[in-house]
């Protein structure tokens, strides 16, 4: 049987909404074990005072951080030494940032650069630089539960010109006889160039995308497989 992952969990504490513990630690434990759990904060501050009634009940542990000099953010600076202390010493799989502030790029960029697997959580106001580059990242203000997911990405997802082009992209990678392509392919390559995931458009499946956007066709083989096709690449191959 197959070790499970070992992750290990960073949170800023002044940049993360405590009431989302749930949801993170809910998605994590899809990927492994949360065996490092620490958040970053100044405790004497009530600005986080809600982490500090949830630090018990889900076994984080907390990492003191004074304010010292107004307009500089000792948490950032403590959290990175810290990844890359754990990155160094410690057998890890992968980490997760919890912030949706500070950019946490070059940190992200160099655990993947030692073949780590990088999970982001934050809300929509995160920088871009940091959502990109992670693995997978999710807005934590989108997503309340996995059996109820938000509804209000939905009318604009057509008219998003990226999110459209990395669809058909990975379609067009993993298309057989006839233009169409197994969902399970058109994930694995979606993942492997960006950190998109469907939640984060108030879906709770990729199929549920797919199925919402009328410039796909769906299908599906032997029951269970589900098959996309782009109709605009199929159309353009009848006319030939």
């Amino acid at each position: 049987m197959r070790e499970k992952e070992k992750i290990a969990l960073f949170i800023d504490a002044d940049n993360a909404p405590a009431a989302k513990i749930d949801i993170i630690l809910s998605e994590l434990a899809r990927y492994g074990v949360v065996n490092i759990r620490k958040a970053y904060g100044n405790w004497k501050s009530p600005c986080i005072k809600s982490w500090e009634d949830v630090l018990h009940e889900y076994a984080i542990q907390p990492i003191q951080q004074f304010d010292l000099t107004k307009g500089k953010n000792a948490t950032d600076i403590a959290l990175v030494i810290d990844a890359m202390d754990i990155l160094y010493t410690k057998d890890v799989d992968s980490i997760c940032l919890v912030s949706s502030d500070c950019d946490f790029t070059p940190l992200v960029t160099r655990a993947l650069a030692d073949g780590k697997f990088v999970i982001g959580f934050g809300e929509r106001k995160a920088p871009k630089a940091f959502v990109n580059s992670c693995s997978k990242f999710l807005f934590l203000d989108d997503i309340e539960t996995e059996e109820k997911p938000t509804q209000k990405k939905k009318p604009s997802i057509k008219s998003d010109t990226k999110l459209i082009n990395m669809l058909r992209q990975a379609v067009d990678a993993a298309e057989e006889d006839g233009g169409w392509a197994q969902l399970g392919p058109i994930g694995k390559h979606i993942s492997n160039h960006a950190s998109f995931d469907q939640r984060n458009y108030g879906f709770k499946k990729l199929s549920d995308l797919f199925a919402a956007i009328d410039l796909f066709e769906m299908k599906q083989t032997h029951g269970s497989a589900t098959w996309v096709r782009d109709k605009r690449k199929h159309k353009t191959q009848n006319n030939d």
